[in-house]
């Protein structure tokens, strides 16, 4: 699992890390998460020749920060890495992010990967207690928490291709969610279910998850 880096303009400080070596995809921590969280998913999509990078949050200062200003850190680690466009995507509220990346920045996005959807009226995400200590960031939650309530969520951007992984028995975006996206959306929005898998299920069910990935993304 690639060290993660970080990233410092303007004093944002953003975890990041990169691995492997072909077609990028942007994978973005959920709230409450580092990028940890994603480390083992990541490798495991990497070694199928693609480029993987994952993304973290800035941290909290003063200034209030939106759901645009985060889909901004996530385009600045791409320039920085000299990514010219990906597939983007993110766990829960990471995909959320990736959304608004989508709408903001149309031309630097291939597709979104969306690990659990977040509804319009999401209110928080997992209970930083329930997290595994080596996999919290719990700096940044309320951050994450305070730009989702002050944004409303990104639409599908026109003619972006989804990939919906969801699992079954997550209470915190639940599977009706990505049903009524691609209900939505049947034409592009394609849904993978996990089953008996809770919130962290890319965590816990990195095989099913990286296949998921790795499908989609050999077919598209």
């Amino acid at each position: 699992m690639a060290d993660t880096q970080i990233f410092e303009p303007d004093a944002r400080a953003i975890p990041y890390a990169i691995e492997g070596n072909g077609a990028a995809v942007v994978l973005i921590a959920g709230q409450g998460l580092n990028i940890d969280s994603l480390g083992t998913l990541a490798h495991s999509v990497a070694a199928e020749d693609f480029t993987l990078v994952r993304i973290g949050s800035r941290r909290p200062s003063d200034a209030a920060v939106s759901m645009r200003d985060i889909a901004q850190d996530v385009i600045d680690v791409m320039d920085h890495l000299k990514v010219a466009d990906a597939w983007v995507g993110g766990h829960g509220f990471g995909g959320s992010v990736a959304r608004e990346v989508a709408v903001d920045y149309a031309a630097r996005v291939n597709g979104l990967l969306l690990l659990g959807v977040e509804s319009a009226d999401q209110s928080g995400g997992l209970d930083v207690a329930l997290i595994p200590e080596h996999l919290r960031d719990v700096d940044v939650a309320e951050l994450q928490g305070a730009a989702r309530e002050a944004s409303d969520l990104a639409p599908l951007a026109d003619g972006i291709p989804v990939l919906v992984i969801q699992a079954t028995e997550d209470p915190i975006t639940p599977a009706a969610n990505g049903d009524a996206l691609q209900a939505a959306a049947p034409d592009r929005v394609s849904v993978v279910r996990v089953e008996g898998a809770a919130h962290m299920f890319p965590v816990t069910h990195i095989g099913e998850a990286s296949w998921a990935i790795e499908d989609y993304l050999d077919w598209d």
